[in-house]
């Protein structure tokens, strides 16, 4: 089981921890126009899969912008999806302060079905676990990472070093 802290104090994850060769589990989130997004709406493409608390936060936003910039470079096989519990509208208003045009933002906040199903939903907070999944052309897991504090930094080549292997 994966242990995870926030600001230091440990949390309670809900929900399964997913591995390397799982098949990834599908989930039900919203985009910033309210619609419905799932993982299979991505299918057939390389989905890098950013998670974050909260978008207003130096790390999150930090890391967000990193997977923007990214996302130019990794060509049209590759989406990066960027989940927190942050309401649609925020997300929506955050991304348009700030430029961020080369990702998805999503919203996990009504029903935490993503969180629940990749393990990082945090109980006492009801916001999402900092991690990132790579989820390959045909739906198998093939990067994960679960920081093990909230407010540290994921391991930003790694993952990318991960997508561009599968792009080969």
């Amino acid at each position: 089981m994966v242990q995870v802290t926030f600001i230091n104090n440990p949390v309670t994850l809900v929900g399964n921890e997913v591995k390397v060769g799982d098949q990834a589990p599908d989930f039900t989130v919203l985009a910033p126009d309210l619609s419905e997004k799932t993982l299979h709406d991505f299918d057939g493409k390389i989905r890098l899969i950013s998670v974050v608390p909260s978008l207003d936060t130096g790390v999150c936003d930090a890391q967000t912008r990193r997977f923007n910039e990214a996302a130019s470079e990794l060509g049209n096989d590759v989406v990066i999806l960027t989940i927190s519990c942050d309401l649609p509208f925020a997300q929506k208003r955050w991304c348009g302060t700030n430029g961020i045009e080369n990702i998805h933002t999503l919203s996990d906040h009504r029903a935490t079905s993503f969180g629940d199903a990749y393990g990082v939903h945090m109980k006492e907070l009801r916001l999402l676990a900092r991690s990132i999944f790579i989820v390959d052309q045909v739906g198998k897991i093939a990067y994960v990472e679960y920081v093990s504090e909230g407010t540290n930094h994921p391991d930003y080549e790694g993952a990318l070093a991960a997508v561009k292997e599968l792009t080969k």
